[in-house]
């Protein structure tokens, strides 16, 4: 066991925190050692039915509140958690695996997007369109109704915060079914909002079997609208729920980004800048730098700057001190790691460092370089969410060859493209398939605009306007004067 003290996992129902009565126990693992954080029951049938109940019983009075209240509300809660900032991120970081300045800034991260909404949330303006002598044309945002929102274990804390700030701005009540591998975090931004004053049953946390859950959510007739970060597979199980039902969905199932570098950049600084993106949080990150296409003039020089800063990172555990890279989350994403790595090498890629589990207590793998990757290779062509860097090249100047090759995927999250050329930079980002391009930068993930993709990756989107809308429909009044004779 750790030495660490880790919080009682409870369910959260109508504004009270219970154990699970379902008949199933499940342990919270500590990625770097293996061992047990603690053990938490899973929400019964009974217990999701409750949370439906309580959701559906406060709606009316939540959509009725007004947007300052809600906005004070969601700003305390955003104070709360900056507050307790240090212990938050010490226990995402020990049930997620990620070093302890990254969970920090998770946590800071989800305050402000949490911010953000409450903003927002005081600017879903409607709009008056002219219309005939006498009427009055009107197109007025209304909360869609109850949600059932579904998060991940990779970002725990921001991907909730996302949910819980765009679904409660908007007006909408929510059943939060938070991953059972990192529930921790879920619980802090549940303690806040609901110390906030947020009034019994807006929100709401259920914990247990995500397939018996997510069922029983999306059959209820409470709910309105679903909102899935994760898997393609999962979302392809939930969207047909939603069909069949009728539901609203947002939908982020991940990425595989292709990178672009083009033999105009400055090696030194675009490696570095992409390492550090790639190998965060071990790499287990949907819309960072993930397939690299590299101009065959400054190939050699590129992978060998990778290779230099993976050979320094600092492996260990995420709470030890001057930690560069913590584990993976689980043992699915080390065969997945090992997995990937087999087939690699059958192709004929070239290993430069890494490639390996390693040999110590807990979930952790090398940082890995691969260069000469073809194209057919896994590792080009499925998400790989874990510590890999796959190089492959190109040879025309203006980059057409590798624009087909990136867009040659089922993904379209995210992209990225390094160039010191402005038209090149601007004729590539427009022909990029993906939701969010980023040039010249590793970051796409910003409170104030929207994130989201394309084909297999999704759609709709979290943060920004979008965000907020995506959680409201909208209302068209034709009013006319008076019939009379």
């Amino acid at each position: 066991m750790t030495s660490h003290s880790f919080p009682t996992i409870r369910q959260f129902i109508g504004g009270e925190w219970t154990d699970g009565t379902g008949a199933a126990t499940e342990a919270v693992l500590d990625p770097a050692s293996g061992k047990t954080l603690s053990m938490f029951r899973h929400a019964s049938e009974a217990d999701v039915a409750t949370a439906l109940e309580a959701t559906d019983r406060s709606a009316p009075a939540w959509r009725a509140t007004t947007p300052d209240l809600r906005y004070r509300i969601l700003r305390e809660a955003a104070s709360l958690l900056r507050q307790r900032a240090a212990s938050a991120a010490l226990h995402l970081s020990l049930e997620q695996g990620k070093p302890l300045t990254e969970a920090a800034s998770e946590i800071q991260a989800s305050a402000d997007v949490i911010d953000w909404y409450a903003e927002e949330g005081r600017r879903a303006y409607g709009r008056i369109v002219p219309g005939r002598a006498g009427s009055r044309l009107m197109v007025v945002p209304e909360p869609i109704g109850p949600v059932a929102a579904f998060t991940p274990w990779n970002f725990p804390a921001t991907t909730v915060a996302r949910k819980l700030g765009g679904a409660l701005a908007a007006g909408c009540t929510i059943v939060l079914k938070a991953s059972e591998e990192t529930p921790a975090t879920a619980v802090a931004v549940l303690e806040c909002l609901a110390q906030a004053g947020l009034p019994p049953g807006v929100a709401n946390l259920v914990l247990g079997q995500p397939a018996r859950i997510s069922e029983q959510l999306l059959r209820s007739s409470v709910i309105r609208k679903v909102s899935l970060t994760g898997s393609i597979a999962v979302g392809r199980t939930l969207g047909h729920l939603a069909v069949d039902h009728h539901l609203v969905t947002t939908m982020e199932l991940g990425g595989n980004a292709p990178v672009l570098v083009f033999n105009d950049v400055d090696v030194d600084a675009v490696a570095r800048i992409c390492a550090i993106a790639k190998f965060r949080n071990a790499g287990q990150v949907c819309n960072v730098p993930s397939r690299f296409y590299v101009h065959e003039g400054i190939a050699e020089a590129f992978a060998e700057r990778m290779t230099a800063h993976a050979r320094a990172l600092r492996v260990g555990a995420g709470i030890e001190p001057d930690i560069d890279m913590g584990p993976l989350c689980n043992e699915r994403r080390l065969l997945a790691m090992e997995q990937l790595m087999d087939d690699a090498r059958r192709s004929g890629a070239r290993v430069r460092i890494g490639g390996r589990r390693l040999d110590r207590p807990g979930f952790f793998f090398e940082p890995t370089v691969l260069s000469d990757v073809p194209d057919a290779a896994l590792v080009m062509r499925e998400e790989a969410f874990g510590p890999i860097v796959p190089i492959a090249t190109f040879s025309d100047v203006d980059g057409a060859d590798a624009i087909r090759r990136a867009n040659d995927t089922a993904y379209g999250l995210g992209a990225f493209v390094f160039t010191e050329s402005l038209a090149r930079a601007t004729d590539t980002s427009d022909a990029l398939e993906a939701g969010m391009v980023g040039v010249n930068t590793v970051v796409l993930s910003r409170a104030e605009t929207p994130f989201g993709g394309i084909k297999a990756s999704g759609h709709g989107h979290e943060s920004g306007i979008e965000g907020l809308e995506a959680y409201m429909r909208k209302k068209t009044i034709l009013q006319h004067a008076p019939l009379r004779g």
